[in-house]
C-alpha cells in the first residue's frame, strides 16, 4: 500500500467501499482500484509537492469537476454555494449579466440572451463566443469558474471580449444587475394574441395561461390565432415544458426520455383540453431556442399543432440530473436524452422550421427623391372629375 496520509487514505478507502456495491463499474482484473490507488498517489504528490499550498477542499472539488465536465459540457459540480444559487434561479431572480451560456473549445459560447438584462441591451447574441473577461482570457477556465467571474455585487461593471462569426473581436462594457425574469409577455396584434415564453420557470406554465386568459377577455374572445415566440429561450424546467404543450394538445406524446443503453424511459403525455380551443398556431424559433423550448416545439410540430417559423434551434437534447451529495452541494449529470413524439432525437440536431426565415433588420431601401411620372416634362395632369 502507498505512503499515503491519513485524509487520502480515507478518501481512497471510502471511495472503493462505495463502487463495491456497484459491481458494474469493476472490470474483471479489478481496474478500478487500481486506478483508486493512482488517484490517492497523484492527489498526495500535488498536496505535499505543488508550488503553493492547496486545501483539501479546493483540490477534491477539482479533481469532481474535472471528471464531470470531460463528460459533455452540461455535467458538472456545485458546490454549496452554487447549488444555491441554482435554486434560485429557476425561482425566476438572480444577479448577473443575463445570458445562458455553455462552454465549447475552450471558451464560454451564449446560448442566448435573457430579455431585458444587461447583455440584451448591449447586444450580445446568441452564438457569440466569450474569449476574454477584463482583459484576462477564460482559456484554461471551466465553466463554473468563468461564470464566477462574471458574477459580481449590483451595479458594478466588468469588460467582456466577444468573438462573433464574420466579426472581429471587439469589447463591450456590461454593467451587473439583478436578473428578474419575466417568463411570459402577452400582448394582442389586431385579432392576433402574442406569447412570449423567455424561458421555463417554475411559474411559467401558470402564468401562461393566466396571459392568455387576460388577452383573451381584452379581445372579446376574438382571437383568430396565436403567435407562440421561442427565440433565444434557453430552456428550463422540464415538468413546465410538458405543461406549456400539454397546454394546446389534446392527446398524444409530448416528449420521452431515455437514458443509458434505453434504460428508464419516460413518457409524458398530453391530457384532454386545449386552452385555444384549436386556434392556429405560429411558432417562432431561433438557434437560442434550446432545451426545453425544443420539447415545446418539437411537440407542436410532430403532432402538426403549429407551423414552425425561424431557424434551427441549438439542438441541446439532454436530461440533467441535480443530485444532491453530502457535501451540502450537488452533482449535475447528464442522464438522458429528450426524443419527440415520432422518435427523433433533438441532441446535437435541434428541431428544423417547418419556414425558414433568418432574422434579418428591416431597412428603407427605397429613395424618395428617385423621379416619378409628376416629374417628367409635358406629363399629363391626373384627370379632373
Amino acid at each position: 500500500m502507498l505512503n499515503l496520509n491519513s485524509t487520502a487514505k480515507i478518501i481512497i478507502t471510502l471511495t472503493y467501499i462505495y463502487l463495491t456495491f456497484i459491481p458494474k463499474l469493476f472490470s474483471d482484473d479489478g481496474d478500478v482500484y487500481k486506478q483508486l490507488n493512482l488517484f490517492g498517489e497523484v492527489y498526495e504528490r500535488v498536496r505535499s509537492e505543488y508550488v503553493e499550498k492547496v486545501s483539501d477542499k479546493e483540490l477534491i472539488e477539482a479533481a469532481i469537476n474535472g471528471m464531470l465536465q470531460s463528460l459533455d459540457p452540461h455535467s458538472s459540480y456545485l458546490n454549496a454555494d452554487s447549488f444555491t444559487e441554482m435554486k434560485i434561479q429557476t425561482k425566476g431572480e438572480f444577479g448577473g449579466l443575463g445570458i445562458e451560456v455553455t462552454m465549447e473549445n475552450g471558451l464560454v459560447k451564449v446560448v442566448s440572451p435573457i430579455d431585458d438584462t444587461p447583455a440584451a441591451k448591449a447586444g450580445v447574441k446568441s452564438g457569440d463566443y466569450i474569449s476574454h473577461i477584463d482583459d484576462e482570457p477564460i482559456m484554461g477556465l471551466t465553466l463554473s469558474e468563468a461564470v464566477d467571474k462574471m458574477r459580481g455585487p449590483v451595479n458594478t461593471e466588468l469588460k467582456v471580449t466577444i468573438i462573433r462569426e464574420g466579426n472581429e473581436a471587439f469589447d463591450l462594457n456590461l454593467k451587473r444587475a439583478i436578473i428578474k425574469v419575466t417568463s411570459i409577455k402577452a400582448k394582442k396584434e389586431e385579432d392576433v394574441a402574442y406569447l412570449r415564453i423567455t424561458s421555463f420557470t417554475q411559474k411559467t406554465f401558470k402564468n401562461l395561461v393566466k396571459e392568455f386568459n387576460k388577452l383573451n377577455l381584452e379581445m372579446k374572445g376574438n382571437i383568430k390565432g396565436l403567435v407562440l415566440d421561442l427565440r433565444n429561450n434557453p430552456g428550463g424546467l422540464l415538468d413546465q415544458a410538458v405543461s406549456v404543450s400539454d397546454a394546446f394538445l389534446d392527446r398524444g406524446e409530448i416528449v420521452s426520455t431515455r437514458g443509458r443503453d434505453n434504460k428508464g424511459e419516460q413518457r409524458f403525455n398530453a391530457s384532454k383540453g386545449d386552452i385555444t380551443n384549436g386556434l392556429p398556431i405560429v411558432v417562432l424559433i431561433n438557434g437560442g431556442s434550446a432545451s426545453a423550448s425544443e420539447i415545446v416545439a418539437g411537440a407542436l410540430q410532430d403532432h402538426k399543432r403549429g407551423i414552425l417559423m425561424g431557424t434551427q434551434t441549438f439542438g441541446k437534447g439532454s436530461v440533467q440530473t441535480i443530485i444532491p451529495v453530502t457535501s451540502k452541494g450537488a452533482v449535475r449529470l447528464t442522464t438522458a436524452r429528450y426524443f419527440t413524439p415520432s422518435g427523433n432525437s433533438i441532441q446535437a440536431k435541434g428541431i428544423s422550421p417547418d419556414i425558414y426565415v433568418p432574422q434579418s433588420k428591416v431597412e428603407v431601401l427605397e429613395n424618395n427623391n428617385s423621379r416619378r411620372e409628376a416629374d417628367l416634362r409635358g406629363a399629363l395632369d391626373s384627370e379632373k372629375k
